[in-house]
């Protein structure tokens, strides 16, 4: 059977650049960086240099780059960090992030609510193609804001935020931190560019074809932000524990790889997305999910009325087609998404979700075999 991986939103193929720059530091003698010894030194070398080439990609300095296990991490260090921060430091914290954002940073915020006395949250609302409003971030900001956290692009729809708008908002209120959540986004975007202002960028590595368990955190100039796993100093005393010289090797050369090919994949693939919603959006009850915002080239999202997610990723995989229908995260929930709840969508309609990601490796032929595969998945469904 032939595999069709339209699934590099929830994690991208592994890059051979990656995999030979990881490779020395995956056998034999990895000394721990923070030691003396000639050893050390030389994994240290490679510690920092990887970090200065990350933050090359993200517009920071390399003291501004936390490396971390993970996207998930890097939200939780950024959310969680800055709540412990300003509760220590003014007795009280506001968190106010996006309807929208992964659940990395939504149970972040709650986690800090839950466990944290003076802090609170509040959920800024999205309009129907799932962009933060300013009005309603507007009335949420008071002098009690210690962060705003807003995603580059939504992981499910590709709907891509307003960032400026929300920069410009938060500047407005003395005191306040900006997040933003840049996973889905980095295969896409010049982050530098995408992100500037913001005080603290979350990216990971899988999601550009690296390896799993390695992200990063920006934490710009002097942003307060209290560690969640102290001991050791490591990261500037942000994260203890010793750091991963392959994860984080494997994180910059994942970067740079996708640095190189962006502006040409991204046109060639945004193309392929136009191909499939107009086929498959032209189907009897399909339709595309905020079609007309702009969205990143890679995401396609569609709602398949009469017909449940499940099932259809069902027949779809027998097919040879790998799909979710959602964050893989939550792709197997009985409920409907949260984000399109947010957006508005009907819950009856939101329960035939199908997200179809693509990436680099993804070819014209690929694109024609899926259309047919999913055409003829939906009118099997129908026809039982």
């Amino acid at each position: 059977m032939t595999t069709y991986y339209f699934d590099h939103a929830a994690s991208a193929p592994r890059r051979e650049v990656v995999t030979a720059a990881m490779a020395p530091w995956l056998h034999g003698v990895v000394a721990n960086p923070s030691g003396a010894h000639h050893a050390a030194r030389a994994a240290q070398r490679a510690l920092e240099d990887a970090r200065e080439a990350v933050a090359g990609h993200l517009g920071a300095r390399p003291g501004e780059v936390i490396f971390t296990a993970g996207g998930t991490e890097s939200c939780q260090l950024a959310v969680a960090g800055r709540a412990l921060w300003a509760r220590r430091t003014r007795g009280r914290a506001r968190l106010v992030v996006s309807a929208i954002e992964h659940h990395a940073v939504l149970d972040a915020a709650d986690w800090a609510v839950r466990n944290l006395s003076g802090v609170s949250v509040e959920r800024a609302p999205v309009d129907r193609d799932g962009r933060v409003t300013s009005e309603g971030l507007a009335r949420l900001l008071d002098e009690e804001t210690a962060l705003v956290s807003v995603m580059t692009a939504n992981n499910e729809t590709g709907v891509l935020e307003p960032l400026e708008a929300v920069r410009d908002a938060a500047a407005r209120v003395p005191g306040c931190a900006t997040h933003t959540d840049a996973v889905a986004a980095a295969p896409w975007l010049d982050l530098a560019r995408a992100t500037a202002g913001f005080d603290l960028v979350s990216v990971c590595a899988h999601k550009i074809g690296g390896p799993v368990n390695a992200g990063a955190l920006v934490v710009r100039g002097a942003v307060g932000l209290d560690a969640l796993v102290p001991g050791g100093g490591q990261e500037r005393g942000r994260r203890g524990g010793t750091v991963d010289v392959a994860s984080a090797v494997g994180l910059a050369a994942a970067l740079e790889g996708v640095a190189r090919e962006r502006a040409v994949v991204a046109e060639r693939v945004g193309g392929y997305r136009e191909r499939l919603g107009a086929a498959l959006g032209a189907l009897e009850g399909v339709r595309v999910t905020a079609g007309d915002a702009v969205r990143l080239p890679g995401t396609l999202h569609l709602t398949v009325e009469g017909v449940a997610s499940d099932e259809l990723l069902f027949v779809l995989d027998r097919s040879g087609v790998c799909a979710s229908a959602a964050a893989s995260c939550s792709s197997g929930a009985s409920g409907p998404s949260h984000v399109l709840a947010a957006m508005g969508v009907d819950g009856a309609r939101a329960r035939g979700s199908l997200r179809l990601s693509m990436g680099a490796e993804t070819t014209s032929d690929e694109v024609d075999a899926v259309i047919g595969l999913v055409t003829a998945a939906i009118e099997r469904l129908r026809s039982v």
